[in-house]
């Protein structure tokens, strides 16, 4: 596990960023696998500043979105299709082909989670794995005990979930109460991950996930056991390690 502690967001976002950069310039058509949230929006920022630099090529790669909230048209300014539009896709050469995103309003949640699966698996599975982390340490929307052997498929969002998530939303009524998400058996199968966390108010679930025991009661604790991770954290999220 290779632990980079960044002293401010600019070294942050470059940080994570060039974890990412590596990979594609390694293998041009790397299967990525990327998050949404707040935390790697600079991430994504600075590929984009790459790309528009000339430093990155984005042609070859093909990305799987982590979930996304069943109930929201992919039109929907808080779906996670809009997001990544927003934020990267839109702002870079990646084919409309390669992108990969779970549909929130698909007629059968269950069927497009299984079409998913097999869609990853096709691919030769995932090169590169982006991961934040929430509150409560569960990893895409895979929330304390879900087990480790599950694959893509729908979860239920706890309260804290829903409350966090609400600052998107004009009202905590309006957050989905059910998503699809990779599995973390699929998060586990990926052959590289970077892990990203920032922020005080989860030092304390950091240090349980990097350095406590493995448990499905905190999902991240899981990381611990994949061969191949690289986590950016800033000196708050970083401060109980």
């Amino acid at each position: 596990m290779n632990i980079i502690i960044a002293r401010n967001k600019a070294e942050f976002d470059k940080a994570a960023a060039a974890v990412i950069s590596r990979q594609i310039k390694k293998k041009p058509d790397s299967v990525l696998g990327l998050a949404t949230g707040s935390t790697p929006m600079g991430m994504y920022s600075e590929l984009a500043r790459m790309y528009e630099k000339g430093e990155l090529d984005f042609s070859k790669v093909i990305t799987f979105n982590l979930d996304e909230y069943i109930g929201l048209h992919r039109s929907h300014p808080q779906s996670y299709c809009y997001f990544m539009h927003e934020n990267l896709f839109d702002k870079i050469n990646i084919k409309e082909e390669n992108v990969n995103l779970l549909d929130g309003g698909a007629s059968d949640s269950q069927g497009e989670c299984e079409e998913y699966e097999k869609k990853i698996k096709a691919v030769g599975g995932i090169d590169l794995q982006v991961l934040g982390m929430g509150h409560n340490g569960h990893l895409g929307f895979n929330e304390p005990k879900t087990p480790f052997e599950s694959i893509t498929g729908l979860v239920d969002l706890t309260p804290g979930t829903i409350k966090a998530n609400s600052r998107f939303f004009e009202s905590v009524a309006e957050v989905p109460r059910r998503a699809m998400s990779m599995g973390m058996k699929t998060i586990l199968h990926a052959k590289s991950i970077l892990f990203i966390v920032s922020g005080s108010e989860k030092a304390e679930v950091v240090a349980k996930a990097l350095k406590g025991p493995v448990t499905p009661e905190i999902p991240a604790s899981v990381l611990q056991l994949h061969p191949f991770i690289t986590v950016v954290l800033d000196e708050e999220a970083a401060k109980y390690l």
